[in-house]
């Protein structure tokens, strides 16, 4: 004896907003009433927006659709007894056959249930995309017949899931020890998105400061304007500053091999509100290289008068693996707007590996405009190398009669 049953899957998504076409002309011309009144009989026709290209209407989706990366899949299913007999010991399971993974979605720890003839048992499913390519849902449906008969059946119902943003990352190594993250997000689907929300979660050594929002009226506002969203193959750029946290900067060498930056998290919105969540890999950057010795400003004023004393500290860092022992010279070179003031091959001792030393220095401006602080010199006395440093830091020279 054969009983019938049969399972039905259907994939649950938003509705569409119904097109309207209408067919516009003049009513003199030559069939106008007619056409004019298939317009204003067209269902499909909205009510305050007359010839708008959509109407007040929703339809259903008329096939499977598009899956994206990131977005939640949501199924129907449904199981309908079409014998004329009881059917017992009914069990559903809906596995997600992914190229890595199987997934179960439903019916793991599901009890035994009883249909009676034309009667049906419904289940909804829900997955978070998380892969790429081809996937499977299989459903599989196991009963035992009013003869005691076991019976069992599968379904397969095959999906590809499409990439929808494309992300690009930029970085940029400030001599402050900063990193700034420039992040392209491209839109690749075919319809609008609606960005929800773009942040970076930083890797434990570094605190995040996003630089996208403006600062009006005691309110942030993001800078891509108050319509925030993407059109198709449209690219939007997100800037991001890290700061290493302060314990890094006591040891060089940890803040020097640190690669791992942080992780994007992206949510966006289709036109009807499906929501969609990426994160990426931890990014990584390239670890700049200092030499042996790394020099950085720590403290130099914007602006100085013409022909007037000015302070500056300089921070020297040993990043080598042995002990220093080095020599401060000061080179002024003329023409120059900027000379140093003070004492040159001064001997500063020796500094240990990872270790640092800040120099504080004096400069006298000589020459109006932008200028450029160059000429640092610091000599190792045992391997009698020189490390030159020019072009430390920038300032500008204003003539005492200006207003600055």
């Amino acid at each position: 004896m054969i009983i019938k049953h049969h399972e039905q899957v259907m994939r649950l998504t938003k509705p569409t907003l119904m097109p309207f076409s209408p067919i516009l002309c003049e009513e003199s011309d030559l069939h106008g009433d007619l056409l004019s009144q298939q317009v204003r009989d067209d269902i499909s026709k909205p009510g305050n927006l007359p010839n708008f290209i959509f109407g007040d209407l929703l339809t259903l989706p008329q096939n499977f659709g598009n899956i994206f990366l990131g977005e939640t899949f949501s199924s129907y299913i449904s199981v309908n007894n079409d014998s004329s007999q009881v059917c017992r010991e009914i069990i559903v399971k809906a596995d997600l056959q992914t190229s890595s993974q199987r997934l179960a979605l439903s019916g793991v720890n599901a009890q035994p249930i009883k249909l009676g003839p034309d009667e049906s048992m419904d289940d909804v499913i829900h997955h978070e995309v998380k892969e790429l390519g081809t996937h499977i849902l299989v459903c599989a449906v196991s009963y035992t017949t009013q003869a005691g008969e076991k019976m069992y059946f599968r379904k397969f119902f095959k999906f590809q899931v499409l990439k929808p943003l494309d992300v690009k990352t930029k970085f940029y190594n400030a001599e402050s020890d900063e990193v700034y993250l420039e992040a392209q997000i491209q839109n690749i689907t075919p319809g609008p998105i609606y960005m929800e929300h773009v942040s970076l979660e930083p890797s434990p050594q570094y605190t995040t400061t996003q630089l996208n929002t403006l600062d009006e009226k005691d309110k942030a506002t993001l800078v891509f304007g108050k319509v925030n969203y993407l059109k198709p193959m449209d690219t939007r750029q997100y800037l991001y500053c890290l700061t290493p946290k302060a314990e890094l900067y006591k040891d060089n060498k940890v803040l020097k091999g640190v690669t791992s930056i942080g992780k994007l998290d992206i949510v966006w919105r289709t036109n009807l509100g499906e929501r969609g969540r990426l994160q990426t890999s931890q990014l990584q950057r390239v670890a700049p290289g200092y030499g042996d010795i790394r020099l950085t400003v720590e403290s130099i004023p914007a602006s100085v008068p013409l022909e007037n004393t000015f302070n500056m500290v300089c921070r020297v860092t040993n990043c080598c693996e042995r002990t220093m022992d080095l020599t401060l010279v000061l080179e002024n070179r003329i023409p120059s707007g900027i000379l140093w003031c003070g004492i040159s091959g001064r001997q500063l001792g020796k500094l240990p590996s990872s270790e640092s030393i800040d120099l504080p220095l004096t400069l006298i401006t000589t020459a109006p405009g932008l200028q450029t602080v160059s000429g640092l010199r610091l000599t190792d006395t045992f391997l009698k190398r020189t490390y030159e440093h020019d072009e430390i830091a920038q300032i500008f020279v204003y003539n005492n009669e200006a207003n600055v």
